[in-house]
């Protein structure tokens, strides 16, 4: 029954079906891309349910449209994961206001109200994981992450505050941030050079990018009963990329 299984709720997770949880996606556009990620689900057998939901995040009111299709599933919502991002890469100069208020629409306000929208359907133990930037604690991070990289210092503020503050006896939900760093995603490939890739990767002790399964191990962590004393947390996760 739907009811009786955990429900996560990810923007943007067959790590996270392979636990034995029901999923509701976020997909801005790409239903192809939807549809290939539910196969790969239900080729797990686990008996998952998947549901899709076409949403547009930088509208305010899509953010309640994913919420409600997760309560209409089984009434609650036991891991919120908030991992919907843009990453426009332009020098300081050439950012126009309409490209600041479209990453931050993305990036910050809709994961901002998406949690405020879920908070009174997780119970009691539940777990509100962000998305973040290894880069945010880089020191060499360059020009054209001005507009990406703030709205992920952002999360992170938003994270440790509403650990303290969704905590506890009234909530009880635990609230942690993975952050990744140069990861093959299509969010971090876009707009970049093989050269400029193979750059990336030689600047990491193991030669590499990370991978999308490397990261999902991370967040299933969090999403797992093994972190129950785990909460306010910045899990960077980027192979000593950056340390």
């Amino acid at each position: 029954m739907a009811s009786q299984r955990r429900v996560a709720v990810i923007t943007g997770a067959v790590h996270l079906a392979s636990r034995g949880f029901n999923l509701v996606l976020n997909y801005a556009s790409s239903t192809k891309d939807f549809e290939a990620t539910k196969q790969e689900i239900e080729s797990l057998q686990q008996d998952s349910i998947v549901v899709g939901v076409q949403a547009d995040l930088g509208q305010p009111t899509s953010t309640r449209k994913v919420i409600d299709e997760a309560i209409k599933l089984s009434g609650k919502i036991d891991v919120l994961i908030l991992n919907a991002a843009i990453m426009p890469l332009k020098p300081f100069l050439a950012c126009t206001e309409e490209d600041l208020d479209k990453v931050y629409a993305i990036n910050y306000k809709s994961p901002f109200l998406m949690t405020q929208a879920a908070v009174p359907y997780i119970p009691q133990g539940g777990r509100i994981i962000f998305l973040s930037t290894s880069l945010n604690s880089a020191s060499a991070v360059t020009e054209p992450y001005v507009l990406y990289c703030p709205t992920k210092g952002s999360i992170e503020q938003l994270s440790r505050i509403l650990a303290k503050a969704l905590g506890g006896e009234k909530h009880g939900i635990r609230v942690n941030t993975v952050a990744p760093g140069p990861t093959s995603t299509e969010l971090f490939l876009k707009g970049k050079s093989d050269a400029l890739l193979k750059s990336i990767a030689a600047a990491n002790p193991f030669n590499r990018l990370g991978e999308a399964e490397e990261i999902a191990k991370a967040i299933g962590f969090f999403a797992s009963d093994e972190s129950t004393w785990v909460s306010g947390q910045i899990l960077r996760v980027n192979g000593a990329y950056v340390v």
